[in-house]
């Protein structure tokens, strides 16, 4: 990355900067960087001259940051932070190396999460640290090594690995029927629809495949994660489109019912993705090659 100087200042003149915003004084930044104050004055001064502009307010008695140093100070913050964190994932990193995974909350919590002792009985040198994300990112700009995401596998300078197809079920708790029947799936529509943020045209997909339209009587309440729209089926609140997986111990203990007979396949299917600058990478390359040993078939269901 060829940057001009002025646009990558030192270190210590940015902490200097960072404290003076946070603590307030020159003598609490100076304790805390163990610096005189006149170092963290000249620190602040050597900042000011490179990027050519006043950040500090002087009077015989305090420096005082100008509005827009303690704005560009709160992003430096974050990045400093950043830098922190990575030095200590380098440090602790044992022999064969951690893999930072973004993973999905629910899929990462029902499916992944029961897998992995497994995994770490036969890699016990490799560390997996983990942060949920439900939407994609940028690789170049996320700390992730590998990311466990839904959809068609299309993300831009990735390989893929896939792990699941979607299989989804309509499901409510029993008292929502309040003793009706659904004999057909049309009935669905007459009963309130429970929607997830991530898959907005589910139900429409779902009852399209049934060859049924449906634009018309698909209103209904919007939940941002599998793990509320889950919670507000439990408690009667709709019918909820969900994944054959995370409802299956729901469903033989009889706190909700399907509402139709076989689960359907979705176009989507959840896929463990990496940029390629990375595919050689220790830790990623032992994770990859068990989890392929996880992973249901390519093409499971007859076309």
């Amino acid at each position: 990355m060829s940057v001009p100087r002025k646009f990558l200042p030192s270190i210590p003149s940015l902490r200097a900067l960072e404290a003076l915003d946070r603590l307030g004084s020159a003598s609490a930044a100076a304790d805390e960087l163990a610096l005189t104050q006149g170092a963290v004055s000249r620190q602040l001064q050597t900042l000011e001259r490179q990027l050519g502009m006043e950040l500090v307010q002087r009077d015989q008695k305090r420096l005082m940051l100008t509005t827009e140093a303690q704005d560009y100070a709160a992003e430096i913050r974050q990045a400093l932070n950043q830098i922190v964190q990575s030095t200590l994932r380098l440090q602790a990193a044992p022999l064969a190396g951690t893999l930072n995974l973004a993973i999905l909350p629910a899929f990462g919590m029902r499916w992944l999460m029961p897998r992995l002792p497994d995994f770490a009985r036969l890699h016990p040198d490799v560390t997996i640290n983990m942060s949920t994300r439900l939407e994609p990112f940028n690789f170049a700009t996320e700390p992730f090594d590998a990311a466990i995401h839904f959809g068609n596998a299309e993300w831009p300078g990735t390989q893929s690995l896939l792990l699941k197809h979607e299989q989804l079920l309509p499901v409510c708790a029993p008292q929502l029927l309040d003793g009706r029947t659904v004999a057909d799936p049309k009935d669905i529509l007459k009963l309130p629809l429970l929607h997830i943020q991530t898959r907005t045209t589910a139900w429409r997909d779902w009852f399209a495949r049934l060859g049924i339209a449906a634009n018309d009587g698909l209103s209904g309440t919007i939940y941002d994660q599998f793990a509320t729209i889950t919670q507000a089926a439990l408690h009667g609140l709709g019918v909820a489109l969900m994944p054959d997986y995370l409802v299956e111990q729901d469903l033989a203990t009889g706190r909700l019912v399907a509402l139709h007979p076989e689960a359907s396949e979705t176009s989507g299917a959840y896929y463990l993705v990496w940029p390629e600058r990375k595919s050689g990478a220790a830790a990623l390359m032992k994770f990859r090659e068990w989890l392929a040993g996880q992973a249901q078939p390519e093409d499971p269901l007859p076309r």
